[in-house]
């Protein structure tokens, strides 16, 4: 392997993927009718899922890109049975609230299409919970605290990772962001520099799921070129 320093730190020869112009726009065409299948999925099933798949689906999310490389990223999985009851418990009380109290009646009116409630009962159907907590800060051995990079950036580019890992795994999620997150800190005992970022169940989807018939929007409304 090629090498060169930069800086006093070792840098590794690279070649990226290359391909003939007319495969890459069939690739980049296919890559995108794939990905355009993937939808919101609630009816999760309680079908078990291996392990293995979870993890190579985490370790997929791990590669992405961050600020400094600090991955600033912890990836909790949660299977265990009493663990999901409780964060279904308090999301649903947080949910509860947000409905009857937080969203304004736009917010209400624009949720109606989607189906959504209060009521999560795939945070306890589904076979695992992987919840990602965004690291604000680091302590070093002195425990002086270092700030990372553009988290919240970093922590959403893995989490898009994740959601196209999940996809590709032959599996299917959804977002859940019950707001505040903190009850996830408190029953996860996550340390003083972690803070939620965002729920993900995961597992097969039920034999009969139905999802609202969305429309995306088109190149012209999304891209500008100059």
């Amino acid at each position: 392997m090629k090498t060169k320093e930069i800086n006093g730190h070792l840098h590794e020869a690279y070649t990226p993927d290359s391909y003939p112009e007319v495969e890459m726009i069939q690739r980049s065409h296919d890559y995108f009718e794939w990905i355009d299948r993937r939808r919101t999925v609630r009816e999760i099933s309680d079908k078990p899922v291996p392990q293995e798949i979870i993890n190579n689906i985490i370790k997929t999310a791990s590669t992405a890109p961050s600020g400094a490389h600090k991955q600033p990223w912890t990836f909790c999985v949660v299977s265990n049975p009493e663990i999901k009851s409780k964060i279904r418990k308090a999301a649903e009380e947080e949910e509860r609230e947000s409905y009857a109290h937080r969203m304004s009646e736009r917010w209400l009116d624009d949720l109606k299409p989607i189906g959504t409630d209060d009521v999560k009962p795939f945070l306890e159907k589904a076979p695992y919970l992987i919840i990602v907590f965004k690291r604000v800060f680091e302590r070093d051995e002195e425990g002086k605290k270092h700030n990372n990079y553009y988290v919240n950036e970093s922590v959403g580019i893995a989490c898009g990772f994740l959601i196209s890992a999940i996809h590709h795994a032959g599996l299917v999620t959804l977002t859940h962001t019950p707001s505040p997150m903190n009850f996830l800190q408190e029953i996860l005992e996550r340390p003083e520099n972690e803070r939620a970022f965002l729920l993900l169940p995961v597992g097969y989807a039920e034999d009969e799921v139905f999802v609202p018939q969305l429309t995306r929007k088109p190149l012209d409304e999304v891209a500008v070129y100059f």
